[in-house]
């Protein structure tokens, strides 16, 4: 099917009168993915309920820390040991603080079974996770939909970069990405506003890798944060505190963006505090008819109706939805002919960091917290680089700071000198972390509980998932590279560390629900249709059939806005 960004007119649906709850299209989460698939289905025309299980947040209204100085909150940030006691996974996360508390799930609110250890962080609200990413925008580039095909781990993507690349270009445009034109074919460039600046170490650094490392190029990062106001939002106000919800709309959201823009056309109904239970299966029409929702508040149950469903709810509960929803012709979960729904979980390998002082440019400082360091794509097993003991590669990404207030707990608490030490900075310092690619495994699966319910009646989540040894031999080639790099630019001090977490912290899990040509290895084709439903469509990260070492985000949005389009032109065609 040829991709086409202007779509055709929008189709004449005309939903059952029947049932009042009728709509065009129906959107399962708010989040990353959903707000795109509500936006492009409401700008063409279709009247479009969104449905999100956890409370609504408006834009700027809801952002009830964004302007707080660290004194204004009542223990300055950091969170009461109770709380941390009470959360010992969401606790992990590096966002969840004091100030950023509420827009996250707590461990008891939304238990799970860990049959090896993943750390799930969950954000139930309007706008999901979109709020708290960390809004880095790599495209993927043609060997990352390839790499499955040419070692035999995974299924083939059925679709290349090039069939992508038009949307990833849409949705840039849309979002705003500041960035360079780097010319670097692991990270294809895409339609940027102004960079961002890399300070005195940072370029440092970046001239040093470069000259020492050939087929190493450090960049500046590639954000999501606006150098420059863009569709009515923004500019970043250099901050850094983007996690509390930005008033300035300085960074994309769903509530800042996706949503305002679906909201603006009138054809949006958003529904929160909405449990998709399970997608309701017709087996004589031999499609899906709408959605089961538990009311989260009272636990009412009701029922929606639409003539195209997109789950979108973010890998695992996606997953979660599919494998309840059973029917006679679909005994373990909505279009599960191949029986891989719920396998191949995968998440970034995030374990390896390393750090440095640097000794020099002490009469230099930088302008404000920019939210963005430098980025060094994927350079290993590339070209003439091949590595004996894993396959594929990783990524870099890091920045360098000065703390501010060089006061020490043996220090005077008051007087002048006191004061004297907080005008100081201390030495310059850089921090290294490791993005790895993980390997698609069979076995690295979820499924439902056969006897443990949530307080909705759902089924819990069983999260079977671990590390490989491909994964164990990249976290040492990581933290080997890095100190090289570290030390041929002068650094000192040198720290590696491996945290040996586990799976799901790098919050970017994928899988479980992939795309493939072939209705017997995988779930979805290559428009992110189910081969067996052809009215459903996945398109958040449960899509993916392999991870790359890029921030998946991007990557999810332009495959959504693809997905609704080809939607549109196969009800136009009434081919569902």
């Amino acid at each position: 099917m040829k991709d086409s960004i202007d779509s055709a007119n929008a189709p004449n649906i005309v939903g059952d009168a029947s049932k009042a709850n009728s709509f065009d299209a129906i959107v399962i989460g708010s989040g990353m993915s959903g707000g795109w698939a509500a936006k492009e289905f409401c700008e063409k025309g279709l009247k479009t309920l969104v449905l999100e299980r956890g409370r609504n947040v408006e834009h700027i209204k809801d952002y009830p820390t964004a302007t707080k100085e660290s004194w204004e909150l009542p223990h300055r940030g950091r969170l009461p040991l109770k709380i941390e006691q009470e959360n010992p996974i969401v606790s992990k996360c590096y966002a969840f603080g004091e100030a950023t508390e509420h827009f996250f799930v707590k461990d008891n609110e939304h238990p799970y079974v860990q049959v090896k250890p993943f750390d799930w962080i969950k954000g139930y609200q309007v706008g999901g996770k979109s709020l708290l990413w960390a809004r880095m925008t790599q495209r993927w580039s043609e060997f990352d939909f390839e790499s499955n095909a040419q070692d035999g781990h995974g299924v083939d993507w059925p679709i290349r970069y090039k069939d992508l690349a038009p949307w990833y270009s849409y949705v840039e445009k849309f979002i705003g990405v500041s960035g360079n034109r780097d010319g670097l074919y692991q990270i294809p460039d895409g339609e940027f506003l102004p960079p961002m600046e890399l300070n005195c170490v940072e370029k440092h650094f970046q001239e040093t890798v470069n000259k020492t490392f050939p087929g190493r190029n450090v960049v500046i990062s590639r954000t999501t944060n606006l150098t420059q106001k863009h569709n009515g939002r923004g500019p970043c106000q250099y901050r850094s505190l983007c996690h509390r919800g930005c008033p300035f709309g300085g960074y994309f959201s769903s509530n800042s963006a996706t949503l305002p823009a679906a909201t603006a056309t009138g054809n949006m109904t958003l529904r929160p505090f909405s449990v998709v239970h399970s997608i309701i299966y017709d087996e004589q029409k031999g499609r899906a008819t709408g959605v089961r929702v538990i009311d989260s508040n009272t636990k009412e149950e009701m029922e929606f109706y639409a003539k195209v469903i997109f789950v979108n709810a973010g890998t695992l509960n996606t997953t979660l939805i599919l494998l309840n929803s059973t029917s006679s012709r679909f005994p373990n979960g909505l279009g599960n002919d191949s029986g891989v729904l719920g396998h191949y979980l995968m998440d970034h390998n995030y374990r390896a960091r390393a750090y440095g002082e640097y000794e020099g440019f002490e009469d230099m400082y930088y302008y404000g917290r920019k939210p963005g360091g430098w980025y060094l794509p994927r350079f290993r097993n590339l070209g003439k680089d091949k590595q004996d003991n894993f396959l594929r590669g990783y990524s870099f990404s890091g920045g360098a700071s000065r703390r501010r207030g060089n006061v020490g707990e043996n220090d005077e608490p008051l007087g002048a000198a006191f004061k004297e030490k907080l005008t100081e900075v201390g030495p310059w310092t850089m921090g290294v972390t490791g993005m790895g690619e993980h390997l698609p495994y069979f076995e690295n699966h979820v499924r439902l509980s056969k006897d443990k319910k949530d307080q909705w009646g759902m089924p819990l989540l069983e999260i079977d998932s671990e590390n490989k040894q491909n994964e164990e031999n990249m976290v040492k080639d990581i933290l080997q590279t890095a100190s090289e790099m570290l030390e041929a630019a002068g650094f000192k001090n040198i720290k590696q560390t491996d945290s040996n977490q586990p799976l799901g912290l790098a919050i970017h899990e994928m899988g479980t629900a992939r795309m493939g040509k072939d209705p017997k290895t995988s779930m979805l084709n290559g428009i992110n249709q189910m081969h067996a439903v052809k009215n459903v469509f996945v398109s958040d990260g449960a899509c993916m059939t392999s991870t790359a070492c890029q921030n998946p985000s991007l990557t999810y949005m332009a495959l959504t806005a693809r997905a609704v389009d080809s939607a549109i032109n196969e009800l136009n065609k009434q081919n569902i």
